[in-house]
């Protein structure tokens, strides 16, 4: 008779036993059972392994990718599985990546370049450990993306839990919402879970997905881990660690595009010019009074806080944000964009902005399709199938494209404002990096306006 039971129970292991062995679990003299969030099962299953105890393993009811359910003494890394095989053949930077992961014992993140294969790297590790696999990610975009690579690659049922559909198959994809709200649930279910655009997992809510789920092995992917709030180290111990990065530059030229980046200043009339100062005047006025540094994430939080009952420190949020405004969406961006839409009359172009309002007013002046939070799934889907086709050649967005959509390839990318996160800037490089036929080189306009705020963000983010 063994000496420990562990089994699962509502995104924690239940451990029966083993009051002796010191384990990192909670103990309830009641039950005299111990319990701990699913998230340390492989941590158990070592402690239990190291002390040499003879334990009755019951938490993983996952099939193996042939159908068969595993038994409860066979687990279900080790269980034999329907040979599934993938077309793709990883590059030699691909496997790098991957190999990193697998030595760290199937835990841990990647860092690769939009359009590097991320993707890939993720069938090519369901196919290595034939286990059941639950893909989370951010956007329902995604969700039907990686649905139907999984569907093409291994010809199987692929479950959905998320736009519209809650089903649970061998091999599942769900978005971090959908997850979020089942994980306790299906906990038990996978061996394997990817995160797509892992850095999603730091935020408070979506941390509980992987705590509730027992699998062993787990793999971020990401083309920015880090993240400004320092939430990438919850990730570490969820996720594991950042077990390998290779930077934009290391890929250019060979497999994805070489680039250039350009920087483009321009400067505010004189009625912009007045109004910018004014309320930067009021902004900067109030800060200096209240003893408050913007360089501080506490100190902006504060002035949040401040102005709900302060009518000083609303003011000054105010005026900050129109500051923000005039310098974001000054007249002479737009003259800019005229003169680079001209000048790339051949090329596919994607123009991005950080304010809707921006979006709409140039797709009005220059009869650019629009894609903002706004737009409905099914009229983004059609602009983006004629951008893909060639029938639209160049596209104004504000935000929802920097990640989580299957962008079609662009060559040029005009940055006319956006915030200092250098995932942003990353994110938006991205998206015209993937080779083109003629092998040429990407372009990225950031178009600053000078003697502004604007002109600090942009260092942030390089």
């Amino acid at each position: 008779m063994a000496d420990v039971t562990l089994s699962f129970e509502d995104g924690t292991i239940r451990v029966a036993g083993g009051a002796d062995l010191d384990l990192p679990v909670e103990r309830d003299p009641r039950s005299k059972t111990g319990r701990a969030p699913a998230v340390r099962y492989a941590a158990l299953v070592a402690a239990l392994d190291g002390r040499d105890v003879d334990y009755d393993d019951r938490v993983l009811a996952a099939p193996a990718l042939d159908g068969r359910d595993v038994d409860y003494d066979d687990r279900v890394l080790a269980a034999p599985a329907l040979d599934v095989a993938s077309a793709y053949e990883l590059r030699e930077y691909q496997q790098t990546a991957l190999d990193a992961w697998r030595a760290n014992d199937d835990r841990g993140c990647l860092e690769l370049p939009t359009g590097s294969g991320k993707t890939v790297i993720g069938i090519e590790a369901i196919e290595k450990l034939r286990t059941a696999a639950l893909v989370v990610v951010p956007t329902i975009d995604l969700l039907e993306q990686w649905r139907r690579e999984l569907e093409t690659e291994f010809g199987i049922p692929i479950g959905q839990l998320g736009g519209g559909e809650q089903r649970v198959e061998a091999l599942t994809v769900a978005t971090y919402d959908s997850a979020y709200l089942r994980a306790e649930d299906i906990g038990d279910r996978f061996g394997l879970v990817v995160f797509d655009e892992v850095h999603h997992l730091g935020s408070e809510g979506y941390r509980d997905i992987a705590r509730l789920l027992a699998a062993p092995a787990r793999l971020g992917l990401t083309a920015t881990f880090e993240r400004p709030d320092g939430a990438h180290e919850a990730i570490e111990a969820l996720c594991g660690p950042l077990v390998h990065r290779i930077a934009p530059d290391e890929l250019a030229g060979d497999h994805l595009a070489a680039y250039d980046i350009k920087r483009l200043d321009v400067a505010l009339s004189d009625e912009e010019r007045a109004e910018y100062d004014e309320h930067r005047e009021t902004f900067t006025n109030y800060l200096a009074q209240s003893n408050l540094d913007m360089r501080s994430g506490s100190d902006y939080r504060k002035l949040v806080m401040r102005s709900g009952s302060d009518p000083a420190a609303r003011e000054a949020l105010l005026a900050n944000q129109r500051a923000r405004e005039v310098m974001m969406n000054a007249d002479a961006k737009v003259a800019t964009l005229a003169d680079l839409l001209d000048r790339h009359q051949g090329d596919r172009i994607i123009v991005f902005t950080a304010h809707n309002d921006l979006v709409y007013r140039l797709s009005e002046r220059f009869l650019l399709p629009a894609i903002t939070h706004q737009t409905g799934a099914s009229e983004r889907r059609e602009i983006l199938e004629k951008f893909r086709s060639g029938s639209y050649s160049r596209v104004v967005t504000a935000n929802v494209l920097d990640e989580g959509v299957d962008v079609p390839d662009a060559n040029v990318a005009i940055v006319l404002s956006g915030s200092g996160s250098e995932r942003e800037f990353t994110q938006r490089l991205g998206r015209v990096l993937r080779p083109t036929e003629d092998g040429g080189r990407a372009l990225l306009y950031e178009v600053v306006t000078e003697a502004t705020a604007e002109e600090r963000v942009a260092e942030r983010r390089h």
